[in-house]
């Protein structure tokens, strides 16, 4: 049975906005699954946290929506299929990166397990993935955590701004 799934999108090295072009293109030719829509691009901040690196240059972001019949450990593998393709080097946690794709919801499954959590861990702090969500779903209900419109309310915007579509 095919799965509505979001999926997290980031890049701030090597032409960050061909970069999320390039993976765009390359999930819309995952087998067993269909782009339905995308969030359009956003421009925001590193992440503030302990750890990590504050030298990084700004993200651009988006979220894709995709309908799957791919398992979300089958889906897991095509992504980083796609961050290997897209030479994604896993040096620094946090760190830059040419692409991050990270599976944020899957249907309304919560998942955790020692490769995989759905929700994705701090999806509900992070204004680069809350607002394109919106933009995709405003209606929609993150599982165990609520309501999108009432989580969004409590996520400042960060100085993060729509930078304009994709294609």
């Amino acid at each position: 049975m095919a799965e509505l799934v979001y999926i997290g999108l980031g890049s701030n090295l090597e032409q960050p906005e061909r970069q999320l072009k390039q993976a765009v293109a390359e999930l819309k030719l995952l087998p067993d699954s269909q782009y339905v829509k995308d969030s359009g691009i956003y421009l925001s901040k590193p992440l503030v946290a302990d750890g990590v690196p504050a030298d990084q240059p700004d993200y651009y972001n988006a979220v894709v929506l995709l309908e799957t019949e791919l398992a979300p450990a089958e889906l897991l593998d095509q992504l980083q299929a796609i961050e290997n393709r897209q030479h994604r080097v896993r040096e620094q946690h946090w760190g830059p990166r040419t692409i991050d794709l990270d599976i944020l919801l899957y249907g309304q499954q919560q998942i955790n397990n020692e490769r995989l959590q759905i929700p994705h861990p701090g999806l509900c702090e992070r204004e680069f993935v809350l607002y394109p969500l919106q933009r995709l779903n405003p209606e929609m209900t993150i599982p165990g955590h609520g309501k999108l419109k009432q989580i969004i309310k409590t996520c400042p915007e960060n100085g993060m701004r729509y930078v304009g579509e994709i294609e």
